[in-house]
Order: structure tokens, then C-alpha cells, then sequence
């Protein structure tokens, strides 16, 4: 194990001068966390919250390591490595935000702990490097666990993933080598403080902060915007989507399902007497039944339909391979959960009429569909509420509708 003397933040390389990029990485350390911090400010974005999390350790980490003298070795060492290693594991938990698949982040205190515990036990009062085999292989277990999170990201955040992957990966790779090369000859190794000692180190992480900065923020950016975009497309009380969202992506569906000739069934459903129940018990209660009604709808359909809020109390549901009789069934179902729920406060909660249509292939306009299980709905409606009446869709549109109202 090394001595104070054999430290690599003393000796430094031939080619760079360790002071000076330890100074240029503070710098640089901090304009990184100011800009992120704005970033995080604008976007309130998780991930962009774990980069700035992990920029004030690294800087506090690197800050700590400074004082690795023989007045101050015996905290400043563990606690600067610890602080390191918490940084690396935040990048961790900043690339799982960025692929939604956020949870607790209790590998961050347990792997700076082990760290600041390996460091503490081996030899801290006389080499500056004490715990250096603990604390570069957790560097390098959390820096792979962030390669794989971003390069594994869904589809849609692929290709804004793909160069933090990159940049991580070779990061995760120098780690390796730093780690084999501690391993095999230790700190004071030629080798490791020419290749692998503060100043090559630091070469490394100027380049990852730099990368890693400017692609989180652009993903941050990008959140923002997907959220916004599902935020307008979505009916605020009911969490379906609103008339405009659905009838772009039903007939998306609908055209897939003319592609496969595999034909579509739609639903429209309307909340009876609603008016009534504002009238008689407040517009909370109108808005829970709208929300009881809605949840109904969501246990009842398939991952693969849509859904939405049609307008006021009207509700509409395209079924992309469901028959006439099976769109039926799927109606009644929705009023057998919705007479199941218990409405607030002992509140009766509304039958529901449905006008059912479908196609069984061939061409037909979303449009077309619509009107026909409008007149459904006005027919079930007409015979009294409270039923499913279903009218089959011809297999294709009077010139006076088609292509009428197509997304």
C-alpha cells in the first residue's frame, strides 16, 4: 500500500499537471452545477435533480480530497471517497428517472458507507489511498449500473440516451482498467499514477460531466415537453383522454386495423339523468360520477383500446379487433362495476345508455362509426335509458360522410 509520499495527487505525470486539472475540473465542476440547477428549476425534472445532487458531491467529494494532508488524512480520505461514490450512484438514479423506472435510492448511502468503512478500517492515518480497492470498484459498480439504465432506455428516449450511454460506458471501462491496475500493483505503481492516478482521472471525469451535463439537460427538456404534450391531451378530471387525443389516435388504430382487415368496434356511452344529480346533490358529486364512471370503463377495456371522454357526460371507446357482440358485452360489464361502486356520501350513482357499433373489415371512417353509434345512443335512449343498443357499421361510408372529421 501506498505512503503519503507515493500519492498521486503529489507526484502527478509528466504530461499533466494534476493541480492544474484538478483546478480546471472544480471550475468547470461548478458552472456545471449552476447551469443544471437552472435547468432543474425550469423543468422540475427527477433526473435533472440527481445530476445536480451528484455535481455538489462530486464537488464536495474533490473538495474533501484536497485536504488529504497529514493534518486532516484522517477524516478528509474516507469522507472524500464516500462522497465520490455517492456521486457515481446518484448518476445511477438519475439515469433510472430518465427511464421512469424511479425508486428507493438506497444504493447510495449503503455503497458510501461501505466505502467511508473500507477506507476507515484499512489504514487512514498514514496512506492517503486507504480503502483506494473498496472505493474503485464501487466507483466502477455504479457507473455500470448507469451505462445499462441509459442504454437500456424505452424507445422513445433511445436516441437522447445513446451518447450519456457511450460517454458512461467508456467511463465505466477506464474505472476497470484503474481498478485491475490498483489491484496488481497499488498506488504507487509507475503505471497506475501515469495512467490512472488524478490527473488522467480527472481528464475522464471533465469529459463525462461535460457529456453527461448537456445530455441531461436536453432529456430533461424532453420530459418536460412529453409531459406537457400528455398533459394536454388528457382530460384533467377524469385522466381519460379528451375529444381531440382520442379521435388522433382511434383513427391511427382504425387505420391499422383496415391495414389487417381485422375491424374495430366502438362504444359510445352517455351518463343518464346527469344533469339531475348536479342539480340535486352539487357538482363534486357530478364530477364523482364522472370519475367513478371512468374508472369503470378503465377495468373493463384492454391495454390495447382506447378510451376517452367524448364531452360533458359522454364517453367513447374504440375496441381495434372486438366484435359487435363482444363490444356489447364489454358495455354491460362497465355498468355492472359502475352499479358495484358505492357513490360518495350515499349518492345514487347514473345508469348509463350505450349506442355499440363495429366493422368486420374493409375500410370505414372513424366519422361514420361515430354518427352510427350516435343514433344507437339516441335509440337506447328513446326506449327508455339504462341499455346497450348496438347498430353494425356498413362496410363502407355514403359519399356524404366519408372521410368526414378524419384525423
Amino acid at each position: 500500500m501506498s505512503s503519503l509520499t507515493a500519492f498521486p495527487w503529489q507526484d502527478g505525470v509528466a504530461a499533466l499537471d494534476p493541480l492544474s486539472v484538478q483546478v480546471c475540473l472544480g471550475i468547470v465542476t461548478v458552472t456545471l452545477l449552476i447551469l443544471s440547477g437552472a435547468s432543474y428549476r425550469r423543468t422540475r425534472s427527477a433526473s435533472a435533480g440527481w445530476w445536480c445532487v451528484s455535481l455538489l458531491l462530486f464537488m464536495a467529494g474533490r473538495s474533501t480530497l484536497l485536504f488529504c494532508d497529514p493534518t486532516w488524512l484522517a477524516w478528509a480520505c474516507h469522507v472524500g471517497m464516500a462522497l465520490m461514490v455517492a456521486g457515481v450512484f446518484c448518476i445511477w438514479a438519475g439515469a433510472r428517472a430518465v427511464c421512469g423506472r424511479e425508486g428507493h435510492p438506497w444504493p447510495i448511502p449503503v455503497a458510501a458507507g461501505i466505502a467511508a468503512v473500507c477506507s476507515f478500517l484499512e489504514n487512514p492515518f498514514t496512506d492517503l489511498w486507504s480503502g483506494g480497492f473498496a472505493y474503485l470498484g464501487l466507483m466502477l459498480a455504479g457507473m455500470t449500473m448507469a451505462t445499462v439504465e441509459f442504454w437500456f432506455a424505452p424507445s422513445e428516449r433511445a436516441r437522447a440516451t445513446r451518447l450519456v450511454a457511450t460517454t458512461a460506458g467508456l467511463t465505466a471501462a477506464y474505472f476497470l482498467a484503474r481498478w485491475l491496475s490498483y489491484a496488481a500493483e497499488g498506488a504507487a505503481g509507475e503505471d497506475f499514477k501515469r495512467y490512472f492516478g488524478p490527473a488522467p482521472a480527472g481528464v475522464v471525469f471533465l469529459v463525462l460531466l461535460i457529456t453527461a451535463s448537456f445530455s441531461m439537460s436536453n432529456l430533461s427538456h424532453e420530459q418536460l415537453h412529453d409531459k406537457l404534450r400528455r398533459r394536454a391531451e388528457k382530460d384533467h378530471l377524469t385522466g381519460l383522454l379528451n375529444r381531440g387525443a382520442f379521435l388522433d389516435l382511434a383513427g391511427a388504430v382504425l387505420s391499422r386495423a383496415e391495414t389487417k382487415a381485422s375491424g374495430a368496434a366502438l362504444i359510445l356511452a352517455d351518463l343518464d339523468h346527469f344533469k339531475a344529480i348536479n342539480d340535486d346533490y352539487g357538482h363534486a358529486a357530478g364530477d364523482a360520477a364522472l370519475k367513478a364512471f371512468a374508472k369503470a370503463c378503465s377495468a373493463s377495456v384492454r391495454s390495447s383500446d382506447v378510451l376517452g371522454r367524448y364531452g360533458g357526460e359522454e364517453f367513447i371507446a374504440l375496441l381495434p379487433g372486438a366484435s359487435q357482440q363482444r363490444a356489447e358485452e364489454i358495455a354491460s360489464e362497465i355498468s355492472d362495476r359502475l352499479a358495484a361502486t358505492e357513490g360518495p356520501n350515499g349518492m345514487p350513482l347514473p345508469t348509463v345508455s350505450y349506442g355499440v357499433t363495429s366493422s368486420t373489415g374493409g375500410w370505414v371512417d372513424l366519422a361514420f362509426m361515430i354518427s352510427v353509434a350516435d343514433a344507437a345512443l339516441y335509440s337506447a335512449k328513446a326506449q327508455g335509458r339504462d341499455r346497450v343498443v348496438g347498430d353494425r357499421a356498413p362496410h363502407a361510408a355514403p359519399d356524404s360522410l366519408a372521410r368526414e372529421g378524419q384525423p
